[in-house]
């Protein structure tokens, strides 16, 4: 995955969608591993229906988590490989 470098708040609040263009929500926060920097999961706020449907992994509030190794692109959106969410 070659993903150009972006600053944590250049992402927040951008569109997440699948490959296939289907809405997933909007970017709320990313998680990482404190001690590698590893990015983890995106957090997404105002989650699709459809993205609720996929049963990934929440966070305590129920808020749905994608995870980082899906992701395919970010631009103006973030993209997603909806094989790599199952």
């Amino acid at each position: 995955m070659n993903i150009e470098k972006q600053r944590h708040k250049e992402v927040l609040g951008k569109p997440v969608v699948t490959k296939e263009g289907k809405r997933l929500g909007t970017v709320k926060d990313i998680t990482f591993e404190t001690r590698t920097g590893e990015l983890l999961h995106i957090i997404l706020k105002d989650s699709t229906m459809y993205a609720n449907q996929l049963e990934l992994e929440k966070t305590n509030q129920g808020e749905v988590l994608i995870p980082y190794n899906a992701l395919i692109s970010i631009a103006d959106f973030i993209v997603v490989s909806e094989e790599d969410l199952m």
